[in-house]
């Protein structure tokens, strides 16, 4: 089992904890029904206990099992031996992003690394799909070093689906960050475009 997108992680997810969130809800209506039958019985019997824990190995073993799949988790561990194929660095100060590019195209299966930095204050990195769905994002944290560079703020990202991505802030960072009837200033529509993949995801 593995997941080349975060798209394909929140489908498994939903359908894994709808089942999961059924059988907890089972056990109440297991308890209630105990409680209004005329010739209750206690409900703390031995095919309650082995239930529950059921119930606890499964939630427990969902997230051993599948930690592993998620690529970007595998990919953050190791990043130390990973040389992204790109990289862009850039600022954000006053709510507006600095030397950021008109646009990125990246080609299928590339690892980019994203570097930010804030002269200010705390803002987000995130990028969406046209359906308005996340891709990633990273929070982006002002300070600097010693020798009064700004910290970085990156990230790692293997794009194995084609797509034309939004930027914007994902942190509230203030009012300043949308305009008088609600539009999101910080908003770069299209800022990054994948190319060269499969229908269905992969290199062609």
């Amino acid at each position: 089992m593995t997941f080349t997108n975060s798209a394909e992680l929140l489908s498994f997810h939903w359908v894994a904890y709808s089942i999961y969130a059924a059988m907890i809800i089972s056990v109440v209506a297991w308890f209630g029904y105990n409680l209004t039958r005329k010739d209750a019985k206690s409900v703390f019997r031995i095919p309650f206990y082995w239930y529950m824990a059921f119930l606890v190995a499964g939630g427990v073993g969902h997230h051993i099992f599948t930690y592993n799949t998620i690529p970007w988790v595998s990919q953050d561990i190791d990043r130390h031996n990973i040389k992204p194929d790109a990289k862009y660095e850039f600022e954000i100060e006053d709510h507006k992003w600095i030397g950021l590019p008109k646009q990125i195209v990246i080609q299928c299966g590339q690892t980019v690394e994203f570097d930010v930095h804030s002269r200010d204050l705390v803002y987000g990195f995130g990028l969406f799909r046209q359906n308005g769905s996340m891709v990633m994002q990273m929070q982006v944290n002002p300070g600097t070093d010693v020798n009064g560079i700004l910290d970085s703020n990156d990230i790692l990202w293997t794009f194995n689906h084609n797509g034309v991505f939004d930027l914007t802030s994902t942190e509230y960072s203030g009012p300043e960050q949308y305009s008088e009837n609600g539009k999101d200033l910080m908003l770069v529509k299209d800022f990054v475009k994948v190319i060269g993949c499969r229908d269905n995801g992969g290199i062609q």
